[in-house]
């Protein structure tokens, strides 16, 4: 018996298809497409890390921002004024430094529910935004800026846009392999099974409190990854990659590519920001490009309205359609997915 179903294999054949076309973009790409599609692959870990608390937990998080700007800080403040850092121990740092935050803050906020965690994530990555932007921690308004990127080794340094791409990348899959196995072991099985019925979970005296802790903990730990790649591509950080507006988009992102699914989050992020780039085109759009946050915010509205499983779920919508599976193996599908979500 095959370990893999049909379905299985479609969605490892869409993620080696993605990432295999993702490494083979820079053949074809000039500089200002290979500096968008870095950035939206940082985005795309950022989206990853918020997937595993919303789809595999269940935990509405509006803090993630604070997380991604921790790592990147932590990246900026601890390297050298005068000379690089390597890579070994800063990217690692970093890592820990966002970690150890969102230890602290699932510590707390994890004793709320629904929209009073919702809330208390808000206001702890308010507090972080608020440190880095009124005090000398973080160069207050005007950011900091990191002249010397760190290096593989001594002379080999991120500084080249195409070796920074293929770092990226390379997070990127890890991130992507490290969360599908994660949510296929037991303690994904366990996550599943506090996201679908916690109270039950405890009913059975399962204690729910510390997977759900190093679930937010880990999230927020790859939150920071993103961030120390985003303060080394751009050399400079600045308040804003901790603000709500940033939480918000992420969660337009898991919610635009189909929450439950690994591949939502990714998905989602490369849809988000292109849509992004479409709106802002002036070339496009003309002067209304000036308002491109109004054409954004219709065409997730409309594609929220027609596609409530997300963009993920396109393909099976258009197999119903043609081949009329019929209203009771779409509620067959959907009942999956609620109850158990594959995350693949």
């Amino acid at each position: 018996m095959s370990l893999f179903t049909s379905e299985d294999r479609g969605r490892l054949l869409f993620v080696l298809l993605a990432f295999g076309a993702l490494a083979l973009y820079p053949l074809v790409a000039g500089s200002y497409g290979l500096d968008l599609v870095t950035k939206i692959m940082i985005y795309a870990i950022v989206a990853l890390s918020l997937e595993l608390l919303v789809g595999g937990t269940g935990l509405v998080c509006f803090g993630q921002a604070a997380f991604f700007g921790i790592g990147a800080y932590a990246a900026v403040r601890l390297s050298p004024e005068g000379d690089s850092a390597a890579l070994w121990w800063l990217l690692p740092a970093s890592v820990l430094a966002a970690g150890l935050y969102a230890l602290a803050v699932g510590a707390l906020s994890l004793r709320t529910k629904g929209v009073y965690f919702i809330m208390v994530t808000l206001a702890f990555a308010q507090m972080a935004y608020y440190v880095v932007h009124d005090t000398p921690l973080g160069g207050g308004t005007d950011g900091i800026y990191l002249y010397f990127k760190p290096h593989f080794w001594q002379g080999t340094d991120l500084d080249p846009p195409l070796l920074m791409y293929g770092f990226t990348l390379a997070c990127l899959v890890l991130t992507f392999g490290f969360l599908a196995v994660l949510l296929r072991s037991r303690f994904g099985r366990a996550l599943a099974g506090v996201r679908v019925n916690e109270q039950r979970m405890r009913a059975t005296g399962f204690s729910t409190y510390p997977y759900k802790l190093a679930a937010f903990t880990i999230s927020g730990g790859l939150a920071g990854l993103a961030g120390f790649l985003f303060a080394v591509k751009d050399g400079y950080v600045n308040p804003e990659m901790l603000s709500w507006h940033l939480s918000g988009s992420l969660l337009v992102m898991i919610i635009l590519g189909g929450i439950g699914h690994l591949r939502g989050a990714l998905i989602g992020a490369f849809a988000y920001a292109l849509l992004q780039e479409l709106f802002k085109s002036e070339a496009v759009f003309g002067s209304f490009a000036k308002h491109w946050h109004l054409g954004l915010g219709l065409a997730i509205i409309v594609s929220v309205a027609l596609l409530p499983r997300g963009l993920v779920g396109l393909p099976s919508l258009w197999r119903d359609r043609l081949v009329g599976g019929g209203r009771g193996a779409r509620g067959k599908r959907g009942g999956g997915a609620a109850a158990g979500g594959s995350h693949g």
